[in-house]
């Protein structure tokens, strides 16, 4: 068989991807164009592309409720990646409407025009839960209890999914606080370290579990091309738990910062949050610094448990703190975020 013949014949894995334009969607879009797969990724006309660009990757416009156009996306597909939602929102509604009834719609066309793809696999949060009981880790047995409405808006989108788990394949990731480049959520913080201050909330040490953006996407490649992750939850996670005094004294040595540790009382972190709340009633962007956001920062442990994608999936985190930490600041440097 002649070569040209035989290239002509390589059916290419093709792939939907919801959330494309965001921080980790388009994370994992990069790591898919490495693996010579045929990528669509929806996005709303407003979206802004710049992390797309010059991609070999197809545009669908349109949202999670144009049916029509869901439909001839999804059809011919062999995984469905869903990380598009709502991450902040003024009313509570919008969390619901975009991350439950979203994820809703989705999964129900998909399972009308694509019944026997190979994957969906939905990206949820450790919100979903909810945080930890002390120092105990929360793992894929401990019962649902969120406290926000974000997270409450997760967890019923995963309660949608597993609704389907008799039906098609399906797999649900659970991040815990994600970093990285692209990421604009936690640049605030790298901003504050360069300028010499250390901010800790609170007077006890906050325990988080926390993972770079290419390790979380390691690992729902992982889970979505495991036979084994069919029907089941995962968290990818760090091994590690950190305190942030832990991070902001790596993050200093990185810069090559000498800071100053700056403790903040719960009560200055909620006066903040109501006062960005309040003001973005006048603008059109919701606040990221709310009332909500003010629950999760104050909660002492945010630790999740990543033993069993370890276990079953072969998952390991390749990056680590360190060299994670490292491969952010280098970047935001060169975009020029910080100094």
């Amino acid at each position: 068989m002649h070569l040209e013949s035989y290239n002509k014949e390589i059916v290419l894995t093709k792939v939907f991807i919801t959330g494309a334009t965001g921080f980790i969607g388009s994370h994992l879009t990069d790591k898919l164009i490495n693996k010579n797969y045929e990528i669509r990724c929806l996005a709303r006309k407003t979206s802004n592309l710049r992390w797309l660009k010059d991609k070999p990757v197809e545009l669908v416009y349109g949202d999670l409720w144009d049916d029509k156009i869901l439909e001839k996306a999804i059809e011919d597909v062999d995984y469905v990646y869903h990380v598009g939602g709502v991450n902040f929102a003024k009313k509570k509604e919008d969390y619901f409407r975009g991350n439950t009834e979203g994820t809703e719609n989705l999964i129900k066309i998909t399972h009308r025009v694509n019944p026997d793809l190979k994957k969906f696999l939905y990206t949820s949060s450790q919100t979903a839960v909810g945080p930890s009981f002390g120092n105990k880790p929360v793992d894929e047995n401990t019962e649902y209890h969120p406290i926000t409405t974000y997270g409450r808006s997760k967890m019923e989108a995963e309660k949608v999914v597993r609704k389907y788990f008799d039906k098609m394949n399906c797999t649900i990731v659970r991040a815990p606080a994600v970093y990285g480049p692209r990421d604009v959520a936690i640049l605030e913080y790298f901003k504050t370290m360069s300028k010499g201050l250390q901010p800790l909330i609170g007077f006890n040490n906050k325990m988080v579990s926390l993972i770079h953006s290419s390790d979380l996407v390691d690992g729902m490649i992982l889970a979505a091309e495991s036979e084994k992750a069919v029907s089941n939850i995962y968290f990818i996670s760090s091994e590690k738990f950190y305190t942030w005094k832990e991070v902001g004294e790596l993050t200093s040595k990185l810069m090559n910062k000498r800071t100053i540790t700056i403790k903040i009382p719960h009560f200055i972190v909620y006066f903040v949050g109501a006062n960005a709340q309040f003001f973005s009633m006048f603008s059109k962007k919701p606040a990221i610094m709310n009332l909500e956001k003010c629950r999760d920062l104050t909660t002492q442990y945010w630790i999740c448990s990543t033993e069993k994608a370890k276990r079953e999936l072969g998952y390991k985190e390749t990056l680590g703190l360190e060299k994670g930490l490292k491969d952010t600041i280098d970047w935001y440097k060169e975009m020029k975020w910080i100094k």
